[in-house]
């Protein structure tokens, strides 16, 4: 049965053209709002600016619109992501619940809740949902699955050729369903589909971590492009190194440190060794998790809530807010009374380390 959507009432501070009120417009005429028929009189007042198009005038800093509410009639505006047009009364009409962004004469709704939209050169983490007969296709938190073809990965031993018949019988032993992989975006259907690769050393499965899905990307909080997307940081409490990848697609994987295969090359290439990276290149499919001791569980653990407590008091995602917010969890912890195994940072102590690192 399909779903009716009512725009709201428009509310009794609408603004008028002339920068007043309706409440100072009912003063100026002299109309007394004490009377009997006072309340009856504002509320067709009010109905009467809306349908005038007094909408686009009013203060979008904190309004909501719903799909299918109109944002304006007044054809001086152009409509921007978001909206779109009516073509019968040219009036421009939001398609999805958002606040009302503004830019020179440019209308745009900023959703609430959005999903990613892909763009080239972006650093995405994605889950294998398909496995076809020359390609995967990847969950990456579009509207569409992503296309990982089997010529844009790279083979066991470093092997530089076209792939054949034999590649593609095994090419569930590359990447199977479930498995994540961190990923760069090629190249871009007309569609919107989003087609990947992995053929650099630094990409490819992910291993020896733990998923975070970060929802409200179209709200202020989320992750945002910043300058690195994949770091090491030093874990405290003896929990060695960590690996941290933010995935523009809001997806975030945090890991035990490991030496990448990149890394080894380069040590290789130092050393003299020339076939280190067949040895390195046969473990970058393997889906074994390594050993992870106690502590760098915790401190995972802990650098997970940091991230569900950024993104539900609406602050950015990205490097320097992770590793300011992760030093201050870890002193939240020290000075709290269960010390170490105090990594619960939801609730109170979530906005708690919001404020201290927003200064508020």
């Amino acid at each position: 049965m399909p779903i009716t959507i009512l725009a709201p009432k428009p509310t009794r501070q609408a603004h008028s053209h002339n920068g007043h009120n309706d409440d100072d417009a009912m003063s100026d005429s002299g109309s007394d709002s004490s009377g009997a028929g006072g309340d009856d009189d504002l509320d067709e007042m009010v109905s009467a600016a809306a349908a005038a198009g007094l909408k686009s005038q009013r203060d979008s800093k904190y309004e909501i619109v719903t799909p299918g509410e109109v944002i304006t009639d007044d054809p001086q505006w152009m409509r921007g992501h978001g909206t779109y047009v009516n073509p019968a009364t040219s009036a421009i009409i939001s398609s999805v619940a958002g606040t009302v962004s503004r830019t020179n004469k440019l209308l745009s709704v900023r959703p609430l809740r959005a999903r990613y939209t892909p763009e080239v050169g972006d650093l995405v983490v994605g889950r294998i949902v398909e496995v076809q007969a020359k390609r995967w296709r990847v969950d990456v938190g579009a509207t569409q699955l992503a296309s990982l073809p089997l010529s844009a990965i790279n083979l066991p031993g470093g092997i530089l050729r076209k792939r054949t018949e034999t590649d593609e019988l095994q090419i569930r032993t590359f990447f199977a369903e479930g498995d994540l992989l961190i990923a760069e975006v090629q190249q871009l259907f007309q569609d919107g589909g989003a087609v990947l690769h992995t053929r650099s050393l630094k990409y490819g499965k992910l291993r020896n971590g733990v998923f975070v899905a970060v929802s409200g990307m179209g709200g202020g909080g989320g992750v945002v492009r910043s300058r690195r997307q994949v770091w090491t940081m030093d874990a405290a409490n003896g929990g060695g190194q960590i690996d941290v990848v933010l995935g523009v697609n809001g997806f975030v994987w945090i890991s035990k440190h490991v030496e990448t295969p990149e890394g080894l090359v380069e040590k290789a290439a130092t050393t003299g060794i020339t076939n280190l990276e067949e040895s390195v290149s046969a473990t970058m499919y393997s889906s074994q998790n390594d050993r992870i001791e106690v502590d760098t569980m915790r401190e995972i653990a802990r650098l997970r809530g940091v991230v569900i407590a950024l993104v539900e008091n609406g602050l950015r995602v990205d490097e320097d807010m992770l590793i300011r917010g992760y030093h201050e969890a870890v002193e939240m912890a020290m000075v709290s009374a269960d010390g170490l195994d105090d990594l619960y940072l939801g609730g109170e102590k979530g906005e708690q380390l919001a404020a201290v690192l927003t200064g508020i």
